[in-house]
């Protein structure tokens, strides 16, 4: 579930609250924060954290498999029963078209979707323990086209490269070399509140004014539509492959995976 609270004028605080999953992300809970989301339009400023000691541990991978059992590949399906996919991006969409800045207040890992949600995110407030990376090659799971696009964009081609293609994890210092992180305190929660209420205290229209300058700075360096179809080709099959099957079993029974290429 999402914890919703308002700790200041203007301020909203939305706190994933699934600590006995490390705050894994289901439809549900991504229909949550969205919901949350498109209702605070008012606000001018958001801040996202997780509750205990992680801030998102990723997708919720078995119950996102249970969800999609009866697919022909037998698990973890790419349209069609899948249920978090599109709950997934739209919730990020939310973030990334939300009009007043959303803080990402990292207390601890945000790996998989949860690193995808920081970098969705206008900002970064990371606890020193808090840890950052995307695992999917670990597992057989391909990034959208446009996480992958906003990875990229945050912290280069190149950098972007090592990420995902070896799925390594960054610590907090590495992590703030890379221009990831914009501050870092004990609390992130608390530190994030109060960027937020020192955001909240400026002029809205010109923070918001600039928000949406830069998305549209960006979106102006867009996929063509070819590239970005050929990229959910790619998601197809990957998400209609053996090999995911295999990462997802792997990961449940914790052992190293043995992929195929198929």
């Amino acid at each position: 579930m999402i914890r919703w609270d308002e700790p200041s004028p203007h301020v909203g605080l939305a706190t994933i609250d699934r600590a006995e999953r490390r705050n894994a992300l289901s439809a549900e809970l991504c229909d949550d924060l969205r919901a949350r989301l498109d209702a605070s339009h008012h606000l001018r400023a958001v801040v996202i954290t997780g509750e205990g000691s992680a801030f998102c541990a990723g997708a919720d991978l078995a119950r996102r498999a249970s969800d999609t059992a009866g697919a022909p590949s037998g698990g973890l399906e790419h349209g069609g029963g899948d249920t978090f996919r599109p709950a997934f991006e739209q919730m990020l969409d939310a973030v990334v078209d939300h009009p007043a800045p959303v803080i990402a207040a990292v207390n601890g890992p945000a790996l998989g979707a949860g690193m995808q949600l920081a970098v969705a995110c206008d900002l970064r407030v990371l606890a020193p323990g808090a840890t950052l990376g995307i695992p999917a090659s670990r597992l057989g799971v391909l990034l959208s086209a446009a996480n992958i696009r906003r990875l990229a964009m945050l912290v280069g081609h190149g950098t972007a490269r090592d990420l995902l293609l070896t799925g390594r994890s960054l610590d907090v210092g590495e992590a703030e070399r890379l221009g990831l992180v914009h501050r870092t305190a004990a609390d992130a929660r608390g530190a994030g509140i109060e960027l937020a209420v020192a955001l909240a205290a400026l002029a809205p229209l010109t923070v918001q004014g600039h928000k949406r300058a830069l998305n549209l700075v960006v979106d102006a360096a867009g996929f063509s539509e070819a590239a970005r179809a050929e990229i959910s080709a790619l998601e197809a099959r990957n998400f209609a492959s053996d090999d995911l099957q295999e990462g997802l079993a792997a990961f449940g029974e914790k052992r190293t995976p043995e992929f195929r290429g198929r």
